[in-house]
């Protein structure tokens, strides 16, 4: 069937307008949103489905973990409880507690509090000891009294008088001989011990722990930072809504045998913050995506659009093209050919030009057109601007340059981009103002020399006006220069202290201070971080007066600096290096003072060191003990002497310290003052610590394979072996290869080296002690702690360090130190020990406030490992041959 023919004709306009406007092109894009849209909201249900599996794995792992605590700790307080009871029958309710306590049978009395209670519920004893009370008025009790089993009862959190904490009593039912019922054994703990191991970063602010009991009271409940105790009941914690109107996803273990059922419940929102943030990711993405392929599809519609339109209109075509060149950002002038009677070139006429010309050279175009050139611009034939014309015009070829505008004093640009492009009879000049590009390339390039912070040359610039100035100095008679390194004592602590903010300020300010010293022709330069270099063209005979520079210089930096509203004290060393007595090039000058200030700091910093020979010889000597070194630990030139640390109480042999001795082929033995410093600084002391670890480990597994009595084995973690990141698998590699048990191993860290990174050190320390080794603070007293954080550190002791100790006989502020070190540490169930005992008055002042333990030469100078086994050999034989209890100690020969 054929169409008529008007409907045909209809149909082929139809198809050319689909065509010439392009109508698929929208459609497609169109089409091409929806199916991103599609997938985009498919990711996010899928993500959405993702995010709630893994919330709810995670409850369950975390209520499973809750679990485990809380039986763990719940079955150590029911074993209190029995073995309590039990003293009870063999020492009568009066006498239990004290015969537990003094078998060491008894839980932390910061924590926990034992008592017994008669048949009458009144108290009859208690660890710690508190004041008498009675509890027969409590429920628990009365349920005690009133049942025959011996089950543990959970109460309700109890406030014994106004003002106390509320308390769980764990109780246990005692009967007498003849079975009737006798009394109750309590154990009192604080409800917040149950919730104190809250995981902020799984559970976030809003999540919930807590235990409730059998008749859904709660006992005790924690969420986020706040504990509470009240009348919520185990429906109202987990239900929806829940007691707080947060809603979460929970879940609870019921704790057999001791009534209790732990709950965990973390908020959905926290949980699904991630989902959340990557959904709105999606999004934005999506949304931006189908904005940019709508932009781009009606950008190119309209471009294909303005063809067709161009292609059916030339004349169209043109007022476009002129419309364009109207609004051009360049100015352009159609120049044509003036020429002598000769034929000879003298001369251009503008033919026609635009309205960007008319504001650069502040001219009407009427006034412009016909105008030869060089009425324009006077000096045309001077500033070769007419010979690239020339040349141009006569090979129709092209000429480009940038210049700085001099010649062209009607054109209102600094610099200019001129563009020549021969045509016939003629040539078309295009000039773009570029002034703003020049000014920018400016900035990148004085931005590249110098410092962001200070604005001084950096490192690059410096050495090329150093150069510049040795250059200089050559050509003169008495021509010198100085380079001073300059090097900031103790920035890092206060950039650590008070922020990087209060550093970038100290720099800036330190900057300012020494520019007011500087003369025109001296200059400083930043060098990096806390660095800078001066260098300070002079002459020779005149160097006492660059020393008053670097005097005046010093002196200024030290004065007080206000860093907001704090007052700060810095100084600095400088290390100077002259040329050309120190040196002929800019690398071995700044080389020279940079070792010339290192000299400064060892020196006693805040003060100037000019370089000299020696200098480089003690380098020279570094570099060599530290190859020396190197091949020491390889060929088995270090050992390891132990030095004996005892108890005070009765002299028993506990423990040694692991010291680490080197025997050099040639210089002999070596002192750890001399090689442990420079393997600190070069990093071998993390090979040489791990080396001392494990031959500890096995030496302390051998004495145990010997039959020898168990003692702990104490090795130092240095600074960078604390950092290193293997460190724990480090620990753990050694005592497995030397198969000894890790409650063996103890590691001694300064507390100066946990405070550069607190929370780092915590969870490090945390993660040591959790394999059962045990941790001792070392050189106590020396650092920065406080006591805020001290009670985090999960040590079990502190050594009080060896500065403390020397004086203790003589000098009262020492003996103030060490009593409020023992008693700090008590106070904390810590363990103390002094090192460097030497004399007996030393050892009486320690016995007399309570000192737990020593380590020195009265007792014993480090020794080696044989002399350790014959100590403990003896010591075995008759502990009483080297120490009395209530005399001085019987110093060992072992010297």
């Amino acid at each position: 069937m054929t169409l008529p023919s008007a409907w045909t004709r209809r149909w082929h306009s139809w198809l050319r307008l689909c065509i010439d406007t392009h109508l698929e092109l929208p459609v497609f894009a169109l089409i091409l949103v929806a199916v991103i849209w599609s997938l985009a909201l498919q990711t996010i249900r899928s993500e959405h489905g993702v995010a709630l599996a893994t919330a709810r794995d995670s409850i369950h792992e975390l209520a499973d973990t809750y679990a485990s605590h809380v039986t763990r700790n719940s079955a150590m307080i029911e074993q209190t409880l029995k073995v309590a009871r039990y003293a009870v029958q063999l020492n009568g309710a009066a006498g239990a507690l004290p015969a537990l306590k003094a078998a060491d049978l008894l839980p932390p009395g910061l924590v926990f509090l034992v008592a017994i209670f008669d048949q009458n519920g009144m108290l009859v004893a208690s660890n710690p000891p508190a004041a008498e009370r009675s509890i027969a008025h409590h429920a628990y009790f009365q349920s005690q009294r009133n049942r025959d089993s011996s089950t543990v009862i959970v109460s309700a959190p109890l406030i014994e008088k106004a003002g106390d904490e509320p308390a769980l009593h764990f109780s246990r039912r005692i009967v007498d001989a003849a079975g009737k019922f006798a009394g109750v054994v309590v154990v009192q703990v604080e409800p917040s011990y149950f919730t104190s191991d809250y995981e902020h970063s799984r559970m976030g602010k809003h999540g919930l722990i807590g235990l409730f009991g059998e008749d859904g009271a709660l006992r005790t409940l924690r969420v986020g930072d706040r504990t509470t105790w009240g009348d919520v009941r185990l429906s109202d914690a987990i239900g929806t809504p829940s007691w707080d109107h947060v809603e979460r996803m929970s879940a609870r273990h019921e704790l057999h045998g001791i009534g209790l059922t732990g709950v965990v419940a973390v908020a959905i929102d926290e949980q699904l913050a991630g989902y959340f943030l990557n959904r709105r990711e999606i999004l934005w993405q999506t949304g931006i995506v189908s904005i940019v392929i709508v932009l781009s599809t009606a950008l190119a519609w309209l471009w294909l659009w303005q063809n067709g339109q161009m292609r059916r209109s030339a004349r169209r075509l043109k007022e476009t093209y002129a419309a364009a060149a109207e609004a051009n950002v360049d100015a352009f002038y159609v120049l044509r050919i003036v020429r002598d009677s000769a034929g000879k070139i003298v001369d251009f006429r503008i033919a026609a030009t635009n309205s960007r010309a008319e504001q650069m050279q502040n001219l009407s175009k009427q006034h412009m057109l016909g105008l030869r050139l060089s009425e324009m611009l006077p000096g045309l034939y001077t500033n070769g601007i007419f010979d690239s014309l020339v040349q141009v015009a006569e090979s129709r070829g092209t000429f480009d340059e940038e210049r700085e505008n001099k010649d062209m004093p009607n054109v209102a640009a600094r610099w200019v981009h001129l563009q020549l492009v021969g045509v016939e009879d003629g040539v078309v000049a295009i000039i773009r103002d570029v002034s703003e590009r020049k000014q920018t390339e400016a900035r990148i390039l004085h931005m590249a020399q110098h410092d962001a912070l200070t604005n001084l040359p950096n490192r690059s610039l410096l050495k090329e006006l150093l150069t510049a100035a040795i250059a200089r100095a050559e050509g003169e008679d008495d021509g010198a220069v100085l380079v001073g390194f300059i090097d900031l004592d103790g920035f890092k602590m206060i950039n650590d202290g008070l922020g990087h903010n209060a550093g970038d300020e100290l720099l800036q300010k330190v900057t300012r201070r020494m520019q007011t010293c500087l003369r025109q022709h001296h200059c400083v330069g930043r060098f990096g971080g806390d660095e800078f270099v001066l260098v300070l063209p002079w002459r020779a005979s005149q160097l006492d007066d660059a020393k008053h520079l670097l005097e005046q210089i010093r002196t200024e930096i030290a004065r007080p600096i206000t860093l907001g509203s704090q007052d700060v004290r810095i100084s600095c060393s400088i290390g100077v290096a002259i040329y050309p007595e120190h040196g002929e090039d800019a690398e071995s000058l700044l080389i020279k003072a940079d070792l010339a200030m290192y000299r400064a700091k060892e020196a006693g910093k805040n003060k100037y060191q000019f370089y000299d020979e020696e200098m480089h010889a003690s380098i020279l000597s570094k570099l060599s003990l530290l190859e020396d070194m190197r091949y020491g630990l390889d060929h088995g030139q270090f050992r390891v002497l132990y030095q004996p640390k005892v108890s005070l109480h009765d002299g028993h042999l506990f423990g040694v310290e692991a010291l680490v001795r080197w025997h050099h082929p040639v210089q002999g033995i070596i002192s750890p003052v001399l090689f442990i410093p420079l393997a600190e600084e070069s990093g071998l002391i993390v090979a040489l610590g791990e080396w001392v670890l494990r031959t500890a480990c096995a030496q302390n597994r051998a004495w145990r394979d010997a039959g020898l009595a168990p003692i702990s084995m104490a090795v130092n973690v240095s600074a960078r072996q604390f950092d290193d990141t293997e460190l724990v698998a480090k620990v753990r590699q050694a005592l497995d290869d030397s198969e000894l048990d890790a409650s063996g191993l103890e590691l001694e860290v300064t507390e100066s080296l946990i405070m550069r990174d607190m929370a780092m050190s915590v969870a490090k320390m945390h993660a040591l002690t959790a394999m059962g080794l045990s941790l001792s603070i070392d050189d106590f007293g020396t650092g920065y702690s406080s006591l805020s954080s001290l009670k985090t550190y999960p040590v079990s002791t502190l050594k009080i360090d060896k500065s403390f100790v020397s004086d203790l006989s003589t000098n009262p502020d020492d003996q103030a130190i060490a009593r409020a070190i023992i008693a700090l540490a008590h106070q904390l169930n810590l363990r103390v020990i002094a090192e460097g005992v030497e004399t007996q008055e030393q050892r009486a002042f320690l016995v007399e406030n309570g000192c737990d333990e020593m380590q020195g030469y009265l007792y014993s100078r480090p020794v080696v490992a044989a002399e350790i086994q014959l100590l403990l050999e003896q010591e075995g034989m008759n502990q009483a041959h080297l120490f009395e209890r209530d005399t001085a100690v019987a110093p060992l020969r072992i010297r």
